[in-house]
């Protein structure tokens, strides 16, 4: 009997251990996944003037590198790289930085599309990607991003329809779409109320704003 709760005891000492072991490395485990997401990123991107070289993916967390803001806990919250010099193109990995607020990447030469796993990041306030070389469409998954407050992707090559699901986005205070190709009417519901139709401008195939019911916004020329 004493034989059987000895043994009861040490099961529920390892057990215990191996949670406490668990609880105290996942910051790390998150830190490193951000870390890993980051790299990728970097490993997606040409750099000539060597601003991403402090992005060591040896180290414990990101938070140390250049251009890279962390909270108290070490998550990742800014990444500012704007005016960088960079070109390559996005990655879907950037969408597990689950506690991004600020992704800057205007004013390169980022080319391909916007992944649309940046819809994951529901703590994201600004997503600065214009005077970029960008393709492709706006990926309705953007309208998940609820603390969204700037949108700014113009100056790029994007075509297609402006999603509707931003006008779900009650934060969203600037939108600017000028200067890329894309079609279809422009929404006035939501937060684009109040958005100026300068910042839609230089879409040659876009329409004025829809007219509700009388106006169909899925034109595709």
């Amino acid at each position: 009997m004493a034989h059987r709760a000895w043994f009861c005891s040490v099961e529920v000492e390892k057990i215990l251990t191996l949670t406490l072991t668990v609880f105290l490395l996942s910051p790390f485990v998150a830190c490193n996944s951000e870390g890993d997401a980051l790299y990728t990123l970097r490993r997606s991107l040409s750099d000539p003037d060597n601003v991403l070289q402090s992005w060591d993916p040896t180290l414990v967390n990101p938070c140390t590198w250049f251009h890279i803001t962390c909270n108290q806990d070490n998550r990742v919250t800014r990444v500012d790289l704007g005016n960088s010099n960079l070109s390559g193109h996005l990655v879907p990995d950037l969408g597990k930085l689950k506690h991004l607020q600020y992704l800057e990447l205007y004013k390169n030469n980022i080319q391909g599309t916007i992944p649309s796993e940046l819809g994951n990041l529901e703590s994201l306030i600004s997503l600065d990607l214009y005077n970029n070389n960008l393709t492709g469409t706006i990926p309705p998954s953007l309208g998940k991003m609820k603390s969204l407050v700037f949108l700014r992707l113009n100056d790029n090559r994007l075509t297609g329809r402006i999603p509707r699901e931003l006008s779900q986005i009650s934060s969203l205070k600037v939108v600017d779409v000028s200067s890329n190709n894309l079609c279809g009417t422009i929404p006035t519901s939501g937060p684009f109320e109040h958005i100026p139709l300068s910042d839609f401008e230089n879409n040659p195939r876009l329409e004025g704003p829809e007219l509700q019911g009388l106006v169909a916004y899925d034109t595709n020329w």
